[in-house]
């Protein structure tokens, strides 16, 4: 398909596929020539990059035409949504045409609905930071990109220090697998990971669970690591958030009397209802009042945030509330 439309907001992860996309479409004996990369500030930018896709290359290999963080799929004219059907049905299988926005295509409009019809789209969201499941499954598929072979302890490990940050997985493991050298034959153990992996030392789950158990002290300790990596408060919010969310579903199911796992995982939006024994555990000692409270604290906190308020003395004040809050 000549035709690939990437969007989302992890653009370390997009800025790879877009790398490995040149290099199988281009050869490199006549990249100059037949890869053309359209910014968006460029001037009628849209329609000189679906002119060049219809433009035959050079030589050999295909030729790659780049529209950069378009917006097409947000707003398009009737005069750019008529070039875009004359040239999508059109487009020579010689070319390839490629569009980045981090922003979600909005599927309404007719632009969208064409490029869901002819194009290969991928999305290149950040995985949410709770999904735990969904973070081990990103650390073991780059380590085997890498060839770096980690126990599930290890797994474990890298995927709660490292977070959804895709850039930083990349970057740890490349450390690991230098420490491994010759030997990466044998799974690195946690203890190895936990003593090279710099940014384990806190996270915004570990927060969460400081919190969920009334440890103040701890909460507060996390909150001056997290802020001193110069981890975005209002990104420490949304991981709170979505955690005491997930717990208050699993509550909220429980209580209800739900017993199927895969129902209750379903609800939560949980990937994996394996996890579901363990959050069962997570919420035994707190009622469902203290949770739908502790989501209330949250939203005056992400409130007070985004009005400007000073990140660390906000954050704490909050997270002794929150503490209070969960205590039995």
């Amino acid at each position: 398909m000549p035709i690939y439309l990437y969007w989302g907001e992890d653009d370390f992860a997009m800025g790879k596929a877009v790398a490995a996309l040149r290099d199988r479409v281009l050869d490199p004996a006549w990249a100059a020539f037949n890869y053309e990369k359209i910014s968006p500030d460029t001037p009628d930018g849209v329609i000189q990059g679906l002119n060049q896709s219809m433009t035959p290359p050079f030589g050999s290999g295909s030729r790659l035409v780049w529209l950069v963080d378009t917006t097409i799929c947000h707003h398009c004219s009737g005069d750019m949504l008529a070039e875009l059907e004359r040239t999508v049905t059109a487009i020579p299988e010689s070319t390839v045409l490629l569009l980045t926005t981090p922003s979600k295509p909005d599927g309404r409009i007719k632009s969208t609905k064409l490029l869901q019809k002819y194009a290969q789209i991928q999305e290149f969201s950040p995985i949410p930071p709770w999904q735990q499941d969904q973070l081990e499954k990103a650390v073991v598929k780059v380590a085997q990109e890498m060839g770096l072979k980690l126990t599930d302890a290890s797994v474990q490990l890298l995927a709660e220090s490292v977070g959804n940050e895709t850039r930083l997985l990349y970057s740890e493991v490349e450390k690991l697998q230098l420490y491994a050298g010759e030997r990466r034959d044998r799974p690195l153990k946690d203890e190895i990971v936990g003593t090279l992996v710099t940014s384990s030392a806190a996270n915004s789950l570990k927060l969460a669970s400081a919190i969920l158990q009334g440890d103040t002290s701890r909460a507060l300790t996390l909150i001056s690591d997290l802020i001193g990596r110069n981890e975005p408060a209002l990104k420490i919010v949304a991981t709170l958030t979505g955690q005491f969310r997930t717990w208050l579903w699993v509550k909220v199911m429980i209580s209800a009397g739900e017993r199927d796992e895969k129902a209750i995982a379903q609800a939560a939006e949980i990937g994996n209802p394996k996890r579901i024994y363990f959050l069962r555990q997570e919420v035994k000692a707190i009622t469902q009042g203290q949770l739908q409270k502790t989501l209330s604290i949250l939203l005056d906190l992400e409130v007070s945030l985004k009005r400007g308020a000073e990140e660390l003395s906000t954050l704490q004040t909050k997270a002794i509330e929150l503490c209070q809050a969960c205590r039995p």
